[in-house]
């Protein structure tokens, strides 16, 4: 099996490539997904994280919203929160990895993919670059955010010209579906045989 990890910088168009991914038949693992997954009611995560952040305690359940934008104004408290969450998003992503031993290949969709050490565990990185006033506008535009927020958001995050030095493939995220679609015709094949020649130990 080859793994293959998507990434790119917050709202810059990775989740829509991983949705195309999908609707080809390959297995995507969204971090984003498990990350709501390990903190759901019940699970130790949600207990971990109720005792550090009580405030976000709403309904039963985790304000998400709340709990971001006390994280993201406070890298210390983020930091505490990443540390209750990565370590079960990682065993997480391994069980269900194992889960398509049988398929060629299988994407794992992960924003902080670089910054976590991730890349490591990867056959091939695809990311999806788009230019960070773009990123801006559309996290305002979906998630209600203000400048501050999303400037906060994105400086989180490595920088673009970082996370494409260390690309082995990008895809642009400013395409449309169609261009995309036809982005992914093209790279899909050259992951697959790059992936292959690697792992005989050869360097095309």
């Amino acid at each position: 099996m080859i793994t293959v990890g998507l990434t790119g910088g917050i709202a810059s168009g990775k989740s829509f490539v991983g949705s195309l991914m999908r609707r080809r038949g390959i297995p995507v693992i969204d971090a984003d997904q498990l990350a709501r997954d390990v903190i759901r009611p019940g699970t130790e995560g949600f207990r971990q994280v109720i005792e550090v952040f009580p405030e976000v305690l709403v309904d039963g359940g985790i304000d998400r919203s709340l709990l971001g934008r006390i994280v993201f104004a406070d890298p210390g408290k983020r930091r505490t929160l990443e540390g209750i969450i990565h370590p079960r998003v990682h065993a997480e992503f391994l069980r269900q990895k194992s889960l398509h031993a049988g398929k060629p290949l299988v994407v794992y969709e992960v924003p902080l993919l670089f910054e976590r050490g991730l890349d490591r565990e990867m056959d091939a990185v695809i990311v999806v670059d788009a230019p960070e006033e773009l990123q801006r506008e559309r996290l305002i535009r979906r998630s209600g955010l203000s400048g501050e927020e999303a400037d906060r958001r994105i400086a989180s995050q490595m920088n673009r010209a970082d996370r494409s030095s260390r690309a082995d493939f990008i895809l642009s995220g400013l395409m449309t579906e169609e261009e995309t679609e036809q982005a992914l015709d093209e790279l899909l094949p050259r992951i697959m045989k790059a992936s292959k020649f690697q792992q005989k130990g050869h360097v095309e």
